[in-house]
């Protein structure tokens, strides 16, 4: 589907999806069910939003407290079916989106409730030091969110698992992302690292060189390397073919990583470039298209050019 076939009204999601992350504007494009790209573009655009907002909001704290309260409020006058008249275009697309949905703690709700949850707890750690406990918090809401709109908007009628497994490719990925922007965000004000790991070790949030802060990183590393392992299990047995494309597609978004990190003795800096380099590109596809190869192998269906699974060649 063309994004200029799209209704007028969802042209502005559409538009901020594709300006913000184009694999993600591909995704929703080749990959979403039909009848629910329109909804998809408007799940990220409107907290691509909400997160470029409290983002420009620097130093001005009761701006960021009352802007996320409102969202917070829209939201559950959405979910209750009482949405406000007056709100502005990019409050529109959230509107929008609990009007289409008819399920009751369907998946979409969950995402918007989880990711919600995301941006309140960005809002209120700028400028502190964050614990542990909410560090995991903080990563399994965003995993909990992404994972179940992925299934929501792509193959919403096929099979997944339920296991322990079901949110950890997002996890690890999660993971990888923040140690890849540890440095920008410390310039705006968003520690990455449990204040505990730093008052143990007598460093501080800027500390990046430091032993005790790149042992810190090797473990967050291993971790995600264990995630993403479990993770890709999990979607080989996820039943719609475009779902398993697009969660080992989001997967190797961030994958690649992992070796430069350990290659680089877990030492962050401040610009990771080559992810937008055509070797990067090359390898985050073959990663992709080498799970599908190893699926294939095991006698999971592959994707035809329609979307759906095509049957195996018998040999």
């Amino acid at each position: 589907m063309e994004t200029m076939n799209l209704p007028s009204e969802s042209m502005l999601a559409a538009s901020m999806t594709r300006a913000a992350s184009e694999q993600t504007h591909l995704t929703i494009r080749f990959l979403a069910d039909r009848e629910r790209v329109a909804d998809a573009y408007r799940a990220y655009a409107y907290f691509r939003w909400v997160d470029d907002t409290l983002d420009t909001q620097t130093g001005m704290e009761t701006g960021r407290d009352a802007f996320i309260q409102r969202q917070q409020w829209l939201l559950e006058r959405c979910i209750e079916g009482e949405p406000p008249r007056q709100v502005s275009a990019e409050e529109e697309m959230l509107v929008e989106l609990a009007r289409h949905d008819a399920g009751k703690n369907s998946g979409l709700q969950v995402y918007l409730k989880e990711m919600m949850k995301v941006m309140a707890f960005d809002a209120a750690r700028r400028g502190r030091l964050i614990s542990l406990t909410e560090l995991n918090k903080y990563t399994r809401w965003l995993a909990v969110g992404v994972t179940e709109a992925m299934h929501y908007f792509v193959g919403h009628d096929c099979f997944s698992p339920h296991d322990d497994r079901r949110y950890l490719a997002v996890s690890a990925a999660h993971i990888i992302h923040m140690l890849r922007d540890t440095c920008d965000d410390i310039r705006a004000g968003y520690f990455n690292i449990p204040g505990e790991v730093l008052e143990a070790n007598r460093i501080g949030p800027g500390d990046v060189n430091s032993e005790a802060y790149r042992e810190w990183v090797r473990e967050r590393v291993e971790l995600a390397r264990i995630y993403f392992k479990k993770g890709r299990d999990y979607l080989a047995q996820v039943q719609n073919p475009r779902c398993r494309l697009a969660g080992f597609a989001y997967a190797a978004r961030f994958e690649w990583l992992l070796d430069t990190f350990e290659r680089e003795g877990y030492c962050l800096r401040a610009v990771y470039n080559e992810r937008k380099s055509l070797g990067t590109g090359l390898r985050m596809g073959w990663s992709t298209l080498s799970s599908l190869i190893g699926l294939r192998w095991k006698g999971v269906p592959s994707i035809s050019v329609s979307g759906q699974p095509r049957p195996l060649r018998k040999s």
